[in-house]
This record gives C-alpha cells, sequence and structure tokens, in this order.
C-alpha cells in the first residue's frame, strides 16, 4: 500500500498554496508592469545578469544542499526550500515596491528588483534551518509570508531612519534571519520520543550533498557581498575582502574541527557551517576594509567562533533553552553576523574619527540598527511560532515523524505507508 498523507494535509496543502498562488497572480495583473525606460538594458543586463545569476545559485543550490545532511529529510530539505524561494521572491518583488515607491502605482518591475527580492527571500531559507524536519509546507509558506514582511519593513525603517544603504541593511539579514529562526523553533521544540533521535543524525550520501551546498555558498558568496554596491572600488574591494575572509575561515574550520577532536578528526558538520563564517562576517563591512590582512583575520575569528559554536551551543541549547536548531543555524549565521556588525562599527568608527564631529551619534544609530535587526528578528519570530503552533495546522508532523520524508513524500517502494 502507499504513503498515505494525513487527511488534513490533503485539505490544506493545495488549498492555501493555490489560493496564495492565486492572489499573487491578481496582485501582479492589477499593480504591476516591466519597466519600459531607455536607458542602455544590454548594459544593465549584463551588470545585473550575472550577478543575479549568481546570487541565484547561491540561494537555490547553496542554501537548498546546505540543510540536507539529515539522513531522512534530503527531499524535504531541498525542494521545501525551493518552494519557500519561489513564494518568497514574488512576495518581496511586491512588497519592495510597495514600501519603497513614493506614491501609490503600479510597482515597476527591473532586474535589481528580483535580485533584491532574493537577496530579501534568503532570509527565510536560513531561518528554515532551524525547524526543518519540524514543519510542514503550509506552515513554512506561512513563515515565508511573515518573514519576508518583516525583512522588507526592517530594511525600511533602516533607510528611513537609520540612513542605511542598501547594501548594509541587505547584510543585517544573516543577524534577523538567525534569531528569527530560533526563535521560531523554540516555539515549536519538542523532545523526541526515545529511540528516535538516530533521525536527527548525518549520514553519509546525504553530507556530500550538503558539502556541494557549502561549495556553492563558498563560491558565489563575493557576488552576494558586492551585488547592492554601485561603485566599482567599492565592489571590488567587497570581492576580494570576501574572498580572503571565505579562504582563511575554510583553513581555520578544518584545522580546528581536528584540533577539538580526541584523535584529531574532522567533523563534516563542522565543515559546513564554519567554512562560511568568514562570507557572513565579512558582508556588511567588506567595501569598508582597506587592507587584505583586516579581512583575513575577520575571517579567523569567524571560523573560531563558529567551531565554538557548534562544539558547544547544541548543549546550552537543547538543555537550558529548549531549543533545537535543526542545521546550526545559530552559529553560521548568527554569530558570525554579530561579529560582522560589531566589526562594522568599529571601521565606521576609525573612519568618521578625524571627518565627523558627532562620531557618539554615528556609533549610536550603527548599534541601534545592529540591535533592531536583532530585536525584530526575536520579535516577528515569537510571534509567527505562537501562530505556527496554532491548532489549524492539523498536519504537522508529530514529535515521531520529525526530520522523516515520509511525513510528507510518497515512496512507492514501501510496501507500507506513513
Amino acid at each position: 500500500m502507499g504513503s498515505k498523507y494525513p487527511r488534513s494535509m490533503r485539505g490544506c496543502l493545495p488549498l492555501w498554496i493555490l489560493t496564495l498562488e492565486v492572489a499573487l497572480i491578481l496582485v501582479f495583473f492589477f499593480f504591476t508592469n516591466y519597466d519600459s525606460s531607455a536607458k542602455n538594458q544590454k548594459k544593465l543586463m549584463g551588470t545585473y545578469g550575472a550577478i543575479f545569476q549568481d546570487v541565484t545559485v547561491m540561494v537555490a543550490l547553496g542554501l537548498g544542499f546546505l540543510t540536507s545532511s539529515l539522513w531522512r529529510l534530503g527531499w524535504s530539505s531541498v525542494a521545501f526550500n525551493l518552494i519557500m524561494l519561489a513564494l518568497g521572491v514574488q512576495w518581496a518583488v511586491l512588497l519592495d515596491g510597495f514600501l519603497n515607491q513614493p506614491s501609490f502605482g503600479n510597482v515597476v518591475i527591473k532586474l535589481s528588483r528580483i535580485q533584491q527580492a532574493t537577496m530579501s527571500a534568503m532570509s527565510v531559507l536560513i531561518s528554515a534551518g532551524a525547524v526543518l524536519g519540524k514543519t510542514n509546507l503550509v506552515q513554512l509558506a506561512l513563515m515565508t509570508l511573515i518573514e519576508v514582511s518583516a525583512f522588507g519593513t526592517l530594511r525600511m525603517v533602516g533607510r528611513q531612519v537609520f540612513y542605511m544603504d542598501d547594501h548594509t541593511s541587505m547584510m543585517h539579514i544573516h543577524v534577523f534571519a538567525a534569531y528569527f529562526g530560533l526563535t521560531v523553533a523554540w516555539c515549536l521544540s519538542r523532545p523526541l520520543p526515545e529511540g528516535e533521535e538516530k533521525k536527527d543524525q548525518m549520514a553519509t550520501s546525504p553530507s556530500l550533498f550538503a558539502m556541494l551546498g557549502t561549495l556553492f555558498l563558498w563560491m558565489f558568496w563575493p557576488s552576494f557581498n558586492s551585488a547592492l554596491l554601485d561603485l566599482p572600488n567599492e565592489r571590488k574591494n567587497a570581492v576580494f575582502n570576501t574572498y580572503y575572509a571565505l579562504a582563511v575561515s575554510a583553513v581555520a574550520a578544518i584545522s580546528t574541527s581536528a584540533l577539538t577532536h580526541p584523535r584529531g578528526k574532522i567533523n563534516m558538520i563542522y565543515i559546513h557551517n564554519a567554512v562560511l563564517a568568514g562570507g557572513v562576517a565579512v558582508g556588511a563591512s567588506c567595501h569598508l576594509i582597506p587592507s587584505p590582512w583586516i579581512a583575513m583575520v575577520l575571517g579567523l575569528m569567524a571560523g573560531l567562533i563558529s567551531i565554538g559554536g557548534a562544539k558547544c551551543l547544541p548543549v546550552c541549547f537543547n538543555r537550558v533553552l529548549g531549543i533545537h536548531d535543526t542545521c546550526g543555524v545559530h552559529y553560521t549565521f548568527g554569530l558570525p553576523g554579530l561579529l560582522g556588525g560589531i566589526n562594522y562599527i568599529v571601521l565606521m568608527l576609525q573612519e568618521s574619527w578625524t571627518k565627523n564631529p558627532m562620531i557618539s551619534y554615528q556609533v549610536l544609530i550603527d548599534t541601534g540598527a545592529l540591535s533592531l535587526s536583532v530585536a525584530t528578528g526575536l520579535a516577528s519570530g515569537l510571534l509567527t511560532g505562537l501562530l505556527l503552533k496554532l491548532k489549524i495546522w492539523k498536519a504537522a508532523p508529530p514529535a515521531a515523524k520529525y526530520f522523516d520524508d515520509q511525513a510528507f513524500w510518497e515512496f512507492p517502494h514501501l510496501a507500507v505507508g506513513f
């Protein structure tokens, strides 16, 4: 007999997802149109097209495969990430247009707007790493809408209140998404039944796919960090500094992983996370760093912090706080993101020391922007977690079926179903 889905899954999934998609199509029909300006479209497509392709590969393949290391959750990890990305980009294009145009009217769709929407949708893919295996697709779709809305509003406030540019406001995505996901995980976490803990373990073949995702992210992260910079010199510095930070964090991750093991062996889970920490940490300040050694030191610190977090934080989070971070988003994105935010404040302080007489005000503004990202992530994550706990989501998998593709996917070769 084939796999049987829960009754509420058949009722909720098509109804909610298709209704949402029809609503998005109607909004696009009435309120959007393509850019028809007389600018050099060939040049724009050449510039933005290459960056857009890099960012899309990074988000779709990189984050999709990065979360596929659990031995019974490979299908859900990759496919659910794709669906969240598809929904998130559509909603982010509309939201960004409505929030940022000076007057009410049709949203003009440009390639740059789709690129920023893809980067904004990355927030929910990061957060989903903390709750994958414990939520169904309807819950993840609702989470996508709320988180993309919260992050879009956060960026708008950052630009209008803290006078942040697009690049800096976007680079707070790591901190915001990490603490959003952790708060949702705290709301949803339930202890696994005895004997089910092995599902939350990594298998060899899925781990290779997760390493493939890490490699995609590692290769394309310089494009992500430089995507929203306009000046050629700033973009060049961003690419160089991101590459140096990633290179050093990769070396630090592999060597530190072997150092912390009693027999000197390398832990693949640590490598998945810590190798990318340098790119996260250098994001906000990548265009401001004047010398490679600063980026390299930052990558070293990020790699060490990520390995230390992977070694110590799961015990603290699981036993003390009751938070189960499925893919380690806290020490992959959260802690390195905080390090990057602090580094940005220090570099701005150094740059403004002789130029800006109101230096204390500038430090206050930068600190407030970083704190607002954390606070918004925590508050919106708490709201989302409470919504996802409502009883209307009857198709949410029971704790015994956490981290199991059989809760959602058909396996024709199995004799008995779920």
